[in-house]
């Protein structure tokens, strides 16, 4: 943003600061107690409902809860998160109006293209028949308002949302985390023997982490036999153990995610390798010895078949899987262990957090993980289990070898495959069960028989997701044992896992989950069993359900066994042998033991009291003298151990306050007594920011709503009251700093913190109020108590002390007595001074407890003064009544009281951080005060009273502190949305003082510039602008919906006198911004004031303007969707509340871009170039312009009335759309008699702007038809094209009946979706449809308004300027594309014109007459029967009211039409045309009042000979695809009105259109110099001005054809007829136009020298105007000019000539013709011969030949059924004496009339011989006209022939080489390529007839006849030249080339000596006769130097 130095000078007048307003509520009071209280009902206050308190219920996704069992005493903090799991969310609601938003109700009628079907003939009804002017009005409107659209922002597409700033978002409901789902199921597990049961367990790893990331998932695919061995140790199987399905979850994918399966098979005796080995050697068919080994595995499963051991493994890298399963097909795991797949990705660059920045725009290259096809795996790889390997380090070591090689080497393999299902879950599956067992919803059907299991994530890096559901898991792992010292023979160990509650064998708690096929939950588990191993390592994962409270007694009991694999004979019972017991206390000073950890082993039985210690030294046997030997992991996932030192801290003192704590408390290894609680809870407060940004986001909520529980309520701590509040208001701000801070954190688009705003808007309520306790010895540490309800007076209980955690329980019913009333508003009165007097004492006394006492006493005093009046108080309550006041008192410590004196009070770095994050307390105190409102009664409470003053103080403080901020730019908005939502709950008068204190003191801020400022002031404004209740806050009903009752009688009638100057102003001042309606209408007061400065300012790229238009864009768009807004008197206020935005709009016409743009305005959409688009034509407009102010010219359209002294726009052209789609909003709703009164009083330069505001209105909302069709023709849909054209002109009664035609203003993806190309039909049919619509309903308020400015001019003063203006606006309209509905509308207002003002039209708007006679007659052409028709009975009405006394010059303005119309549309249809010409005579001859004038004669003559033009049409359209021949036409046209000028220049500018359409420049500006030669004969013959040029004579040196323009004179011409040389063109300003135009066109050809002498004419008649603006431009474009000359010099392309001559019947008066053709530069013989040849086919067929050489055609030898076409390249020819002048490229480029072409032949009759045979024929052709010329191909009228001898060819040539070679010598920066080429030509030593050989031809010997001994002596001295230029040439190259070349240079410099050598002989020998003695040398000097010159 540009400082404040760069700004323009910007002084604030007193109009731009806000004004003071109204006081709302006194006003609506006012209005309410003097008006209709109906209507304040609908329109003034807002609705009781505005702003609701609802609790919403959680969704849960299991069927119930996952919280502890019922009737378990909780600890304090577990029951504030049970409580927080599961409470409904508090949300503060807005009730949202439909009509805003719901866009289905109402579809579009066709009404907008309906046709009436008219046969060709019909006639429009009742032309004639109407009695008064009235009437005629009076049915035109009615027809206009018929089946119009009332909703006009519907069809205008949405603005761009950059600038919706008032959108505030949602944040998303808190939800569980889950990360991307996978759904895998196991469909077999097979080896090649099946001998035993075998369990699998899987789980994720993620190699990149070195991290397990899920947990195990334990599934058995046995058969039910196989099953069957385990029975005994099975007692009954859980149906959720039977799961094969499990859902695992990925929050960061990787490309290393390993799913790894682990199989075990029941413990036997023997190694792995020995039990694995049957698996490896035997297959099925070894029966006899599988039964063998399924008999001993069956005795192993019987005896031990509660133990495992380890058996094999297997993986796959699911990853691959997934970016595979793009291909369906079925995938091996020898892709993914292979590496199939590779990824592109950056191993070392670290996934970014969950609820991060960074992790929204993670790459989705690996990490679309939810949209793979499902696949199925099949792994054929297992692996043997390494006894010596089991840990996951060496897992994740094994995964690394694998993915680093493929050959899985010194691993052995077990034979077998594993199948899995793999799929993406977006839904959850039927009959799932979450990781805690609870059945998920959906909930299946009984008889589904497998569960599918969620697997719970161990996600690889912080999630950063507050907690939302009660979980409470332990997992265990057992790592490593160490028996290797020990003495005894244990070898086969086992471990037995018990959770205790206490020391008894029946304190086993079963809570330890289940594996597959077994309970649900065990109450011990065992670990695999590693054979013969002394120091075993454990891979087992044992899952625990942690329980809610856990006490000292609970712990962890780990039992090891040595296990007897084989029963000895001598040993029954049991099979385990114990070797000793460890345990680990689950609490350690309160708080859960998580983490690593190594345990001695007690080898005797377990002592009393064991569990209450750590093992420390009880006096017991321990293995190794108590040392550690057995490590496990213990990790804990909870939402209620915080497993944070900071948290558990602050929540276990926090819990202590709340009673029941005794003393000293201990936190960890502390003892805290009771007076040092106080500041140990501050010391907590104050670390909780410390904490790790994990377990706070986690446990976020809870935190937040603790400290707000303390900010609220004072705690008495050892009988004294703690005031926590400061310190915990400042670790609020703290914390909610180091969110914001955090890089790990994502925001919204509005800067705020994610976790916040969603804590806020779906988890914050009122802290609960304390319980109910009195004060006593047992219960010191509780909060103060409250009194009973009943103890105040009902009314006070309803306003005050509902319950904040139960906004639902209902309140006793009020009291409607006064008194009671008065004593609630005397006691609210004094508690609130009660409060402040607090705090005061508190300040100046230093204690609380001091303040209290004082507090006490004037309580005492004041219940005594209450007692008389309290009489409906029981007396059972009155002797309470000390207590219950002391009560009231802390209720009023109301929460958004106490925050808002927090951020007053607040200081330094807290106070910063405090208002740098405004947005967070002002929604708290949004939410805190709505409910606080929700518990008043709102009748008995008067707005004004829901608060008290001193917070309304505070509030002010607040917001006058923002302004200070240095984020003040940051903080405004957050401002904007909170005093937004003050509007619904405070005094509404007040937070309009807090606006205007706002409003002026940020713009007095110093440190931002001024486009900043407004912006701020804008997007604030535009907020508030945005209240549901806006329009009551703007009292928009007390607007001036109508006119004020007028002195003045009947507005139509002509009589009437005019008006007081008083109302004069009064009406005038409705539309302009005053200080009584910016008081008055407070908030559009202060958008408007923004509105006009933003346009009146400069800023960069107008982004200032464009927010500001935005803004009222936005705001008027909801006033028209409102469904409030629909009644019509409605709206009329509406639209009279922004009558000043007209006069601002108008104001700021200089600033609209009108640029004629796509529908939605802006850029070209399409992403083709413009040119493409339409062909229009490079005229500059300005330049159109200067003819006569007119808005049509002959090259161009949509050029704008009046516009010659614009400044340059300074809006977009989207922009300028909004804001002219707003005046058209306001003028289509304001009241019709209010707006005629002001177009009645208004002055004639406000008329005009008025009227040009209109004309940029019809361009802007033009139908975008062009570039609809091109993109419909991109997408080759021609069905869609019809419905294009025929939803333009109005064909088609269906489309859109059925379809929503508007955009939708909830649609916000339209933007997104606009610029693509791949559209379907339904949507660019939509499109189409809704642009066409917009198009109608803009020009139709358009007209609406031009309607009401006629018949207002009676009562004006300047008639003329009136209707002229008027005029000028419709014609442009007819100009633009529209639709039939509207062009049937424009016909009958234009009929009204001609009837109502027909003499002043014809007489003082002659032009103008001219251009609609013309788009009349267009019309009368148009396929649209309807159109057709309208503008039928328009041109007889014309005809009719001007026969009087115009006729004539009506006659030939409607002849002079036609002839414009015919040259220059190459779809022009002459048969509508004749059609329409029928129609008006009819008409002609049923006007029975007409019959007996002349006017049927003389429209029969008119009409006759428009038909003899249409025959000239009939033969163009013939020609259409031949220009030249189209263009010969068009020329003889205009020559056969040499004696009509207005005509011949008619068809000159359509030759000029033409050859513009086919960007010959040239040739179009020689059209215009023409017919600017053709004004000055004319001018000439009138006045003598010495300025002006002498007729066409002095356009000679443009052209010298011009002079054939002299052929009008005086006996031809006479000036004086009536409608002869009338046109506007025929004017001194005409023909300084024409020339303008012609000089652009020579400029854009690249005839700069041409541009000069155009200049030449016109500048004497500038100085003679002394229009030094226009002179000024002038000579800055000759500048350009000279330089283009200077810049591009030699390198100009000018014209190619082609000699072209057509021989056959078949041509017609073409035959044996010849023409020369001018083509553009670089045009080859092939290409003007493939186009003329493509055209005659067209005509011929089969029957037409192009001849390929240039030899004479002989006629004889013809076939004569056949058509001959001939094309010579032809070059410009010039005799010696005309190069003298022509010294430029230009010159020898222009006026162009001779061309030669040359024809190799011999005396044999071959075109080509040998060098001594070649002869050459040179062909002089010379043309009628020069070129350029107003054609392209010109006549042939003389040709010259001469043959040059073989001598002759050979000297022309050499010279050629010689000049070429000299050129490129001596270029000023010398070509190396072309020098090396030509010297190559030249010296190279095999060149078929190159100069060696024409010299031995022609040199070897002297010629024996004498006449050609001068040629042999010219050859002589042609090579002598050539060999000279050869060596510079040699030389020169010898600089030039490179390094590599220098070879090559010196064969160069070789071939050169040696062809001069050659030559020397034959160069040194002269003819004797030549030379005679006498001859000086002088002469033989001088002679060599004419030689010289010849040859150059």
């Amino acid at each position: 943003m540009s400082g404040p130095t760069s700004l323009p000078i910007f002084s604030f007048y007193p109009s731009y600061e806000a004004v003071e307003p109204l006081d709302l509520e006194e006003f609506l009071m006012s209005q309410l107690r003097s008006g209709d209280s109906a209507l304040m009902q609908e329109l003034g206050d807002f609705p009781d409902d505005d702003l609701k308190v609802e609790q919403v219920e959680k969704e849960c996704r299991t069927v119930r809860h996952s919280v502890p069992k019922d009737g378990l005493e909780l600890d304090p903090h577990v029951r504030d998160c049970v409580k927080s799991y599961t409470q409904p969310w508090l949300l503060v609601k807005s009730p949202t109006l439909a009509g805003l938003s719901d866009d289905s109700g109402r579809t579009l009628t066709s009404s907008d293209f309906n046709l009436r079907s008219l046969t060709p003939d019909k006639r429009v009804e009742g032309l004639l028949a109407f009695s008064s002017h009235e009437e005629l009005d009076r049915f035109n409107q009615e027809a206009r308002q018929g089946n119009r659209h009332p909703e006009l922002f519907a069809l205008y597409p949405p603005a761009d949302e950059e600038d919706a700033v008032e959108l505030r978002p949602i944040p998303d409901c808190p939800k569980e985390h889950t990360g991307d789902r996978i759904l895998i199921r196991c469909q077999t597990m097979k080896f090649e023997i099946e001998i035993e049961p075998l369990f699998a367990t899987m789980a994720l790893y993620d190699l990149k982490e070195k991290k397990k990331i899920s947990e195990d998932f334990h599934f058995d695919l046995n058969s039910e036999q196989l099953k069957n061995f385990l029975k005994p140790h099975t007692p009954h199987i859980d149906p959720s153990t039977q799961a094969k399905s499990a859902i695992f979850s990925v929050t960061y994918p990787s490309p290393d995610i390993y799913l790894v399966i682990k199989v075990e098979k029941v413990l036997q005796q023997g190694e792995i390798g020995e039990c694995a080995d049957p698996y490896m050697t035997l297959r099925e068919c070894d029966s006899g010895k599988l039964e063998k080994l399924r008999v001993q595995a069956e005795t192993f499963c019987q005896r031990l078949g509660r133990y495992r051991m380890p058996f094999a493994w297997a993986t796959v890298n699911i990853m691959d899987v997934i970016s595979t399963a793009a291909i369906d097909r079925d995938v091996t795991d020898s892709d993914s262990l292979k590496g199939g797949v590779s990824f592109s990705i950056d191993r070392k660059a670290q996934l970014p957090r969950r609820n991060s920045e960074r992790y929204n725009t993670i790459d989705d290259q690996f990490c679309n993980v939810s949209a793979f096809k499902p696949a199925t795996i099949t792994i054929n790889t297992i692996f043997k289990q390494e006894g010596d390997r089991l840990s996951d380090e060496d897992l994740l070591k094994f995964l690394s070898e694998i993915k680093k090689t493929s050959n899985q080497r010194r691993v052995k393999t077990i034979p077998g495959s594993i199948k899995l299902d793999m799929s993406p879950v977006h839904e959850t599956p039927l009959g799932s069960l979450s990781t805690e067992l609870i059945p998920l919803i959906p909930v299946s059907e009984k008889n589904q028989s497998r569960a599918i299991k969620e697997v719970l994530e161990f996600p690889s890096s912080e999630v950063y997701v507050p907690h939302n559901v009660y979980r409470n898991l332990l997992y265990v792992y057992p790592q490593r044992l160490n028996f290797v010292n020990r003495l005894t023979s244990a070898r086969n160990i086992t471990i037995k896992i018990q959770f205790m509650s206490g020391e008894d064998p029946t304190c086993s708690l079963p809570v330890i989950f289940g594996k597959s096929s077994g309970p649900e939950f065990l109450q011990a588990v065992y670990t695999p069993v590693t054979y013969h191993n002394k120091s075993p390592d454990f891979y087992e994962e044992v899952k625990m359900a942690l329980p809610a409270r856990l006490t000292e007694r609970h712990h962890l009991l780990f039992t090891f066994y040595q296990i007897s694999c084989q029963q000895k004979q001598n040993q029954s019972g049991s099979c385990e042998t114990l070797i000793g017991y460890s345990w680990l206390p689950m609490v350690n000073n309160d708080r859960l033991q998580t983490g690593q950890f190594c345990l001695p082993i007690i080898l005797d039985r377990l002592p009393v009291n064991y569990s209450l210690h750590t093992p420390e030294n009880p006096p017991v046997k321990w293995m190794e003298s108590h040392k550690g030997l057995f490590n496990l992991e213990v990790q804990a996932v909870s939402s209620v151990h915080t497993q944070d030192n900071h948290l558990e801290r602050f929540f276990t003192l926090c819990h202590a306050l709340e009673g029941g704590a005794t003393f000293p408390l201990r936190v960890r290894e502390e003892k805290i007594q009771e007076n040092k609680l106080e500041h140990e809870l501050k010391l907590s407060i104050i670390s909780l920011s410390s904490s790790r940004l994990e377990p706070l986001v986690l446990f976020l909520h809870l935190v937040l709503d603790k400290l707000f529980t303390l900010i609220m309520q004072p705690m008495v701590i050892a009988g004294q009251t703690a005031n926590l509040a400061q310190i915990a208001f400042e670790s609020v701000v703290s914390i909610v700093n180091s969110l914001h801070n955090s890089q790990e954190l994502i925001r919204d688009q509005q800067g705020r913190n994610s976790l916040l705003a969603t804590y806020l808007y779906w988890v914050f309520r009122l802290p609960d109020p304390p319980r109910d306790i009195l004060p006593s010895a047992e219960s010191r540490y509780s909060t103060m108590g409250r009194a009973t309800a009943s103890a105040v007076g009902s009314m006070l209980l309803q306003s005050r002390i509902r319950s904040s955690s139960n906004p639902d329980i209902p309140a006793p019913p009020a009291s409607a007595d006064d008194e009671a009333v008065s004593v609630i508003s005397l006691v609210h009165s004094v508690s609130c001074g009660l409060f402040a007097f607090f705090q005061l004492c508190k300040i100046s006394l230093g204690s609380a407890s001091i303040a209290n006492k004082f507090i006490l006493i004037f309580i005492v005093i004041l219940a005594g003064a209450l007692l008389k009046k309290i009489c409906f108080i029981p007396l059972a309550t009155k002797g309470r009544l000390f207590f219950t006041t002391v009560c009231v008192f802390s209720l009023l410590q109301q929460f958004h009281e106490e925050l808002a004196l927090q951020m007053v009070v607040s200081t330094g770095v807290c106070r910063e951080n405090a208002y740098k994050y405004a947005w967070f307390f002002f929604e708290l105190l949004v939410k805190s005060m709505a409910q606080h409102v929700s518990h008043l009664d709102k009748h008995s409470v008067p707005r004004r009273n829901h608060f008290s003053d001193r917070f309304k103080d505070d509030i002010t403080t607040i917001v006058s502190v923002v302004t200070e901020v240095e984020q003040a730019e940051k903080v405004n908005i957050s401002l904007a949305f909170f005093l937004y939502d003050l509007l619904s709950l405070m005094d509404r008068g007040f937070v309009f003082q807090l606006v205007k204190n706002y409003c002026n003191q940020v713009m007095s801020a110093k440190c931002v510039s001024m486009p900043t400022l407004i912006s701020m002031r804008l997007e604030f404004l535009r907020i508030l602008c945005s209240h549901e209740h806006y329009l009551n806050l703007s009292l928009f009903f007390s607007s001036p919906a109508s006119a004020p009752a007028s002195p003045c009688p009947s507005i139509s009638s002509q009589s009437s006198s005019s008006c007081s100057f008083q109302e004069q102003q009064r009406i005038l001042g409705l539309f302009e911004l005053s200080q009584e309606f910016k008081q008055k209408h407070y908030l559009t007061g202060l958008l408007l004031t923004e509105l006009s400065a933003a346009l009146d300012m400069e800023s960069e790229g107008g982004k200032v303007q464009r927010k500001a238009i935005n803004a009222i864009y936005s705001l008027l768009c909801s006033h028209d969707l409102d469904h409030r807004c629909i009644k019509p008197e409605v709206r009329a206020k509406v639209a009279a509340l922004y009558l000043s935005l007209v006069g601002i709009i108008i104001d700021s016409t200089n600033y609209l871009d009108f640029t004629v743009s796509d529908t939605r305005g802006g850029k070209n959409k399409t992403g083709v170039p413009e040119d493409d688009l339409e062909n229009v034509p490079p005229i500059n407009q300005s330049v159109a312009m200067a003819i006569a102010g007119n808005p049509f010219n002959t090259l161009g359209r949509n050029v704008l009335v009046s516009m010659q002294g614009k400044s340059v726009a300074t809006l977009a052209a989207d922009t300028s759309r909004h804001l002219l789609v707003c005046f058209l909003w306001v003028m289509k709703n304001a009241d019709r008699s209010l707006i005629q009164r002001w177009t009645i009083e208004m002055p004639s330069s406000l008329l005009n702007k008025l009227l040009e505001l209109l004309t940029i209105c019809v361009s802007c909302f033009e139908y975008g038809v062009s570039l609809l069709i091109y993109r419909l023709v991109l997408q080759q849909s021609f069905k869609l094209i019809l419905s294009a054209f025929k939803s333009l002109t109005g064909m088609d009664r269906t489309i859109g009946q059925r379809e929503n035609l508007r955009w939708r203003k909830d649609l916000t993806q339209w933007r997104q979706t606009n610029d693509r190309q791949d559209k379907t039909k339904a949507e660019l049919d939509q499109e189409a449809l809704i642009s066409g619509n917009l198009a109608t309903e803009t020009n139709l308020i358009v007209l609406d308004l031009l309607e009401t400015i006629v018949q207002a001019v009676p009562l004006a003063e300047c008639k003329d300027s009136m209707v002229g203006g008027v005029l000028k606006v419709l014609l442009h309209s007819l100009t633009c594309n529209q639709s039939t509905t509207f062009l049937s509308h424009t016909f009958s207002t234009l009929r009204a014109l001609v009837v109502k003002f027909g003499d002043l039209l014809f007489e003082e708007e002659a032009e103008q007459c001219a251009d609609l006679c013309q788009k009349v007659l267009q019309y009368c052409s148009s396929p649209v029967d309807e159109n057709r028709s309208q503008a039928c009975a328009t041109l007889y009405l014309i005809m009719r009211y001007s026969y009087s006394n115009n006729f004539s010059r009506v006659k030939m303005q409607v002849t002079m039409s036609l002839a414009s119309l015919v040259g220059k549309s190459s779809d022009f249809q002459e048969e509508y045309l004749r059609c329409s010409l029928r129609t008006i005579l009819a008409y002609a001859e049923e006007d029975t009042e007409m019959q007996n004038t002349q006017l049927p004669s003389q429209v029969d003559e008119l009409l006759r000979n428009l038909n003899s033009i249409l025959s000239d049409t009939v033969k163009m359209r013939e020609f259409q695809e031949d220009p030249e021949m189209l263009m010969d036409l068009m020329y003889r046209i205009a020559k056969g009105y040499q004696t009509s000028p207005d005509l011949r220049l008619t068809w000159l500018q359509n030759m000029a259109e033409k050859h513009n359409n086919r960007k010959c420049y040239t040739e179009s500006a020689m059209c215009l110099v023409h017919a600017a030669a053709l004004v000055a004969e004319y001018l000439s013959m009138l006045e003598d001005h010495k300025y002006l040029p002498v007729g066409s004579v002095t356009f000679q040196n443009i052209s010298p054809n011009v002079l054939e323009e002299s052929a009008v004179s005086d006996d031809i011409l006479s000036p004086d007829e009536d409608g002869v040389c009338s046109g506007r063109y025929f004017t001194e300003s005409g023909l300084v136009g024409l020339l303008e135009q012609a000089a652009e066109l020579f400029s854009n050809g690249g005839l700069y020298e041409a541009v000069n002498e155009v200049y030449k004419i016109i500048i004497p008649a500038l100085e003679a105007h002394r229009d030094f603006r226009k002179l000024a431009s002038t000579h800055e474009k000759l500048q350009r000019a000279f330089d283009n000359i200077i810049q591009k010099g030699h390198k100009r392309m000018f014209g190619t000539y082609f000699r072209v001559g057509f021989y056959g019947a078949k041509f017609g008066d073409l035959d044996e013709r010849e023409f020369i053709y001018k083509e553009p530069a670089i045009t080859h013989l092939p290409e003007i011969s493939h186009r003329l040849e493509n055209f005659y086919i067209q005509c011929f067929g089969d029957a037409l030949v192009m001849i390929k050489d240039s030899t004479p055609v002989d006629r004889k030898q013809l076939n004569p059924s056949k058509a001959y076409i001939q094309i010579t390249y032809v070059e410009p020819f010039f005799d010696d004496y005309e190069m003298k002048d022509r010294l430029t490229n230009f010159e020898k480029n222009f006026n162009l009339r001779r061309f030669m072409y040359t024809t190799p032949f011999t005396k044999s009759g071959r075109p080509r011989g040998e060098l001594y045979e070649q002869y050459k024929r040179k062909t002089i052709l010379t043309t009628m006209h020069a070129f350029p010329y107003v054609k392209t191909r010109i006549n042939v009228i003389q040709k010259e022939e001469f043959d040059l001898t073989p001598i002759e060819v050979a000297i022309e040539d050499m010279q050629k080489k010689t000049r070429e070679l000299a050129v490129a010598t001596h270029r000023e920066q010398p070509d190396a390529k072309m020098l090396q080429m030509l010297l190559q030509g030249s010296v190279g030593a095999t060149v078929n007839q190159g100069p060696l050989e024409v010299a031995q031809v022609f040199l070897n010997e002297i010629p024996a006849d004498p006449k050609l001994f001068r040629h042999h002596n010219k050859l002589r001295l042609c090579f002598k030249e050539f060999i000279m230029r050869c060596g510079e040439a040699v030389e020169k190259n010898k600089h030039l080339i490179t390094l590599d070349q220098k070879e090559y240079q010196q064969e160069l410099k070789k071939n050169y000596n040696r062809l001069r050598e050659s030559l020397r002989p034959m160069l040194e020998r002269k003819i004797p006769e030549l030379y005679k003695p006498i001859i000086r040398d002088s002469f033989k000097r001088l002679s060599f130097r004419r030689a010289q010159e010849e040859n150059s």
